[in-house]
């Protein structure tokens, strides 16, 4: 199996590969040296298991993810489609803007539905055509807790500000838009309440 290595992450590799005579992409997770190999290796399994799940489960929800082709839980690898477009973070401004009332939605729908990202960024964003691709699930976990929920939107909302903030101000209203029509009032707003809470314990947070 012939692979080139197309990006590198903290929990673990993409390669691109072939996968019955298609391009797919492997994504294989890494060792952790400073964790006991029992464990370590527990662990991997674990995750490469529940991203594989979520992956496919949030597609009932009508979110576009990367179609799952082969888990190989022994080795900790997951192959899957390979998604043609650009990342959300590579965009123009202006798109980028247009297309945050769309990510707000996608992000709500899969709140609602309780599941949290866990690395709700710019980068795991692709625009393919007209649709938006969520990627990298390797964080993902089944929650419907509104602290949970308000972790992925600070999240999201920082990276606006540090990689996008020409156009943060409207990229976050559009994003709060549509997350907002898909989790309605009630929801929205204890979510939003959670992330000012959250902004508030860094804003004071002593280093001792």
């Amino acid at each position: 199996m012939l692979m080139k290595l197309i990006r590198k992450g903290a929990e673990g590799d993409l390669f691109l590969t072939n996968w019955i005579n298609q391009k797919a992409v492997l994504k294989s997770r890494k060792k952790k040296d400073y964790r006991n190999a029992s464990l370590d290796y527990r662990l991997r399994k674990q995750r490469t298991v529940r991203e594989s799940e979520i992956m496919s489960e949030v597609k009932k929800f009508g979110i576009h993810t990367p179609l799952v082709y082969f888990v190989d839980v022994e080795n900790c690898n997951i192959i899957m489609e390979e998604i043609n477009g650009a990342l959300a973070r590579d965009i123009s401004n202006s798109k980028l803007v247009r297309i945050c009332k769309d990510i707000g939605k996608s992000v709500g729908i899969m709140h609602k539905n309780g599941i949290a990202h866990g690395d709700l960024t710019t980068s795991n964003f692709i625009i393919s055509k007209e649709d938006i691709f969520i990627i990298d699930f390797g964080l993902a976990s089944r929650t419907s807790k509104f602290d949970d929920h308000a972790v992925d939107l600070r999240l999201f909302k920082e990276i606006l500000n540090s990689a996008h903030i020409e156009v943060f101000e409207k990229a976050w209203s559009n994003f709060l838009s549509g997350y907002k029509s898909s989790v309605g009032k009630e929801r929205f707003v204890k979510v939003t309440n959670q992330v000012m809470v959250i902004e508030s314990r860094g804003r004071y947070a002593t280093v001792v």
